[in-house]
């Protein structure tokens, strides 16, 4: 078991900690498997009814995966540790089916940072936000795609909200989460007390429905209603070289915005986002799981993610060479390459989803 997870069952709740608060809770491997045990063991007891996630601090709940290592290991040969880096991603997307079909109610608590990975374990059960939450899919940011399940929650997401958040990448807080279908109730801070007086004292079995009745307060006006319009217009083009046109024809203050964070992102991954959230809307969640871990094999064959995380975590110099540099140089070819099929049917890591 990973010394950053902590299980323990309590009233019939079952209770997963998050506790690696220096790296923002990261997922490494270990976290990713000692999450998964527990999950397991927990299916089949009748002493658990639900299932609480959260972390040991307010400042995140998770970050994502632990890009640090996905950078030293994916540079190495596999006796030097890159097997470990398939590994990882067959066993989180295993884990992010496990929590969506789970037969009992999953609770996240989704206090402060909640991206990529985080998002991945949160997103298949009841979520929480609050004041702190600031939840995003920015893996086009690092020259990654919104994997973790992000094909199959992103593309039924209302409207286009889902290409808009998969394509930028942007960061958003509790009233859009809820406004965009990627959470369920809201916390004030102001009253965690009352919350975590009421997930301590009610009964595993009657927590969903507790839950449901205490979130009633209003996490206030979503940024993403009051765009809504433009976001539709402008992210239903099509393509991303049509959006950024569709864009550029739009003289409002977020249309320009939008502008300025599409350019710092991998052109190529933000073409291959576009692609995947709309194939993820004809697939089920087991369809686009294997899609995205097909995806990150060629995403690390190619190189750009390296290149993401080096610039932005490793050098920090935050001036990734991205391959091809320009949008234009991005080609249809390109993009489809990185769906071709890794492995045959039979031979699939998460066939058995």
């Amino acid at each position: 078991m990973s010394v950053y997870i902590h299980t323990s069952v309590s009233n019939g709740t079952g209770l997963i900690v998050l506790d690696r608060p220096k790296a923002l809770n990261s997922l490494s491997l270990d976290m990713v498997r000692a999450i998964t045990q527990a999950l397991l063991a927990w299916r089949d007891d009748a002493a658990v009814a639900a299932v609480v996630i959260r972390s040991s601090s307010d400042k995140a709940f998770c970050a994502g995966g632990d890009i640090r290592f996905f950078y030293e290991a994916g540079r190495s040969t596999p006796q030097r540790g890159s097997a470990l880096v398939e590994d990882f991603f067959t066993e989180e997307y295993a884990l992010n089916h496990l929590i969506h079909r789970y037969p009992k109610p999953y609770i996240a608590l989704m206090d402060g940072v909640v991206m990529g990975g985080g998002m991945g374990v949160a997103q298949g059960g009841i979520r929480i936000v609050t004041d702190k939450t600031r939840m995003a899919m920015p893996e086009v940011n690092i020259g990654l795609f919104p994997d973790v399940g992000g094909s199959y929650f992103l593309p039924r997401a209302p409207g286009a909200l889902g290409y808009y958040l998969g394509v930028t990448g942007v960061t958003i807080g509790a009233a859009d989460a809820l406004y965009a279908g990627l959470a369920d109730h809201y916390a004030p801070l102001a009253d965690r007390a009352a919350l975590d007086a009421l997930l301590a004292a009610t009964p595993g079995a009657g927590l969903a429905a507790a839950l449901a009745a205490y979130a009633s307060y209003s996490a206030g006006d979503s940024t993403l209603a009051a765009h809504r319009d433009a976001i539709d217009r402008h992210f239903s083009a099509g393509s991303v070289p049509a959006i950024v046109a569709s864009l550029q024809a739009d003289g409002g203050d977020f249309a320009q915005k939008t502008l300025g964070v599409i350019a710092t992102r991998s052109p190529l991954m933000m073409c291959a986002t576009h692609e995947l959230i709309r194939r993820g809307a004809e697939l089920d969640l087991a369809g686009c799981l294997r899609m995205e871990r097909a995806l990150v094999r060629r995403n690390f064959e190619n190189g750009e993610v390296i290149e993401g995380v080096r610039a932005l975590v490793i050098d920090k110099d935050n001036a990734p060479q991205w391959q091809p540099p320009r949008l234009e140089e991005v080609s249809v070819a390109m993009v489809q390459a990185l769906f071709e099929p890794v492995w045959p049917d039979y031979a699939h890591p998460l066939r058995h989803l």
